[in-house]
């Protein structure tokens, strides 16, 4: 087991109740006070499920909350709606528009960069299409209050997946974290988990141009590299969603790169 180290920063404020500053409800000031929080959100092909994450994620009214959309071209439009979002929202959504396909792991990374120079004291990562509930985002700010990381994790008492998984995808799911987790030495139980929050400190600690993966691969590479860095991780359960529209991003390349990665985890020593 790695020595767990907490990131000491003035910015480590727990979020209380829902009604009292879960940042920002009543007693936690107005929409523009306190330290900001960045949720960082890749797209790709997700101009149907955007405009109901962003509506869900600014109706839990966390003050001082900045979407950054990182959009990889989507040829479905959904640059353009995240561009009209930024108009409506007076700026509370930031498009980063890459032009091209680049993979989720850069976008990831481009995505924290920006959230880290526009001075976010939180950052969190998750998914457009709707498979990670937005209304857990309060629970992952209190969490914080208590640990560096925050994974949501759907393999730890209280998680789980959505019914309309069935044995095969449920197995399948399981087993590869498992895997994965055997593989590299992770601790965290949901290894492949995109739903994240973490302390600006963390990942302000990290190389993360030095991360390599691009597709689901570079979740188990960063949960990795803040093990090795002594952060602690705590895991938040979540009950995991299916795609609420579209088409999943999973491909046999994708994979391919996992398997080539992922070995070498357990072995690295430094980001």
């Amino acid at each position: 087991m790695p020595r767990y180290r907490t990131v000491t920063s003035p910015d480590r404020v727990p979020v209380e109740s829902d009604a009292e500053a879960a940042p920002g409800h009543e007693g936690g000031g107005t929409a523009e006070s306190g330290p900001l929080v960045a949720l960082v959100v890749p797209t790709y092909n997700e101009a149907e499920n955007l405009p109901v994450l962003a509506r869900r994620i600014f109706a839990l009214n966390i003050p001082n909350t900045r979407l950054i959309v990182v959009d990889d071209g989507s040829p479905d439009g959904t640059g353009d709606v995240a561009s009209e979002l930024a108009r409506q929202l007076g700026g509370r959504l930031e498009l980063i528009q890459r032009g091209r396909k680049l993979g989720l792991g850069t976008a990831y990374v481009e995505g924290f960069s920006h959230a880290l120079a526009e001075g976010a004291a939180f950052v969190l990562q998750m998914d457009a299409d709707l498979s990670h509930p937005p209304e857990y985002v309060p629970d992952f700010l209190r969490r914080l209050g208590e640990a560096d990381v925050v994974v949501g994790s759907r393999y730890v008492p209280g998680g789980g997946v959505d019914e309309a998984w069935g044995v095969p995808r449920r197995f399948l799911s399981y087993a590869g974290n498992f895997g994965i987790r055997a593989i590299t030495g992770l601790k965290v139980r949901d290894a492949t988990s995109g739903f994240k929050a973490f302390h600006a400190g963390v990942l302000s600690s990290l190389y993360l141009t030095q991360l390599r993966s691009k597709g689901f691969a570079f979740q188990a590479e960063l949960a990795s590299a803040c093990q090795r860095m002594g952060f602690n991780i705590v895991e938040h359960p979540i009950m995991y969603s299916t795609r609420a529209k579209g088409r999943s991003k999973m491909s046999m390349s994708i994979i391919i790169e996992a398997m080539w990665r992922l070995p070498s985890l357990r072995w690295k020593r430094n980001i």
